[in-house]
């Protein structure tokens, strides 16, 4: 007696073998029969090269699965330094002359220290945000004087000593009633002890203003 057995993808073969009568290495009838047992795996065939009759394994495609990539997100604290620029005072002197300018005080620039968190995305700056601010150095006013003095003309007053009496010291004089301009005048007759600066001895005789 034969039993066959099939399953997908393998076949079990089972045989059973007996025969009344058998006397090789057997005691006699009605005895058990010695089994055979044998395992046999079959690979399906593709139907295109298989016979009639064959059916096909359906094919499994394996797919790689692809993992998102994953973003690294780093922040820190960056320190910058600006200036602050210094202002300008002016202030008066009376004791300069007028218009005249001097700086006093030298102006100085300041620093405002400013602290921002910058953020990262796979190395990639994507924000900066201005956490504090502070005045690391404070800015010094420069100071400029300008004058405000006046200066007073001289004025003519005395008596030149190259004449006897007393001829004013100006820029120029003049015998009262002649043809000259001034602006100072003087009534004769003067002598001459000098040099006669202002020409008021006009024969040379040592006698002005005749």
């Amino acid at each position: 007696m034969l039993l066959v057995r099939a399953a997908l993808g393998s076949v079990a073969v089972v045989a059973l073998v007996g025969a009344c009568g058998a006397d090789s290495g057997t005691s006699g009838a009605g005895e058990p029969a010695a089994i055979a047992s044998v395992q046999v795996s079959v690979t399906p065939t593709p139907a295109s090269t298989a016979g009639p009759g064959a059916t096909s394994a359906p094919v499994v495609t394996p797919t790689r699965s692809r993992s998102p990539k994953t973003s690294v997100a780093t922040t820190k604290e960056v320190v910058e330094l600006r200036v602050i620029p210094f202002k300008k005072k002016t202030v008066t002197d009376d004791s300069l002359a007028k218009g005249e300018r001097t700086i006093r005080t030298a102006g100085v620039d300041g620093t405002r220290r400013l602290v921002y968190r910058v953020t990262y995305v796979n190395g990639v700056q994507t924000g900066r945000r201005l956490v504090r601010q502070e005045v690391a150095k404070e800015p010094r006013s420069q100071v400029t004087a300008v004058g405000t003095k006046v200066e007073e003309p001289e004025q003519s007053g005395g008596c030149d000593p190259n004449y006897s009496g007393c001829v004013p010291i100006a820029s120029d004089v003049d015998c009262s009633g002649g043809s000259g301009n001034g602006p100072e005048y003087v009534d004769g007759p003067i002598d001459v002890v000098g040099s006669d600066i202002y020409r008021l001895d006009a024969d040379d005789d040592g006698i002005a203003c005749e």
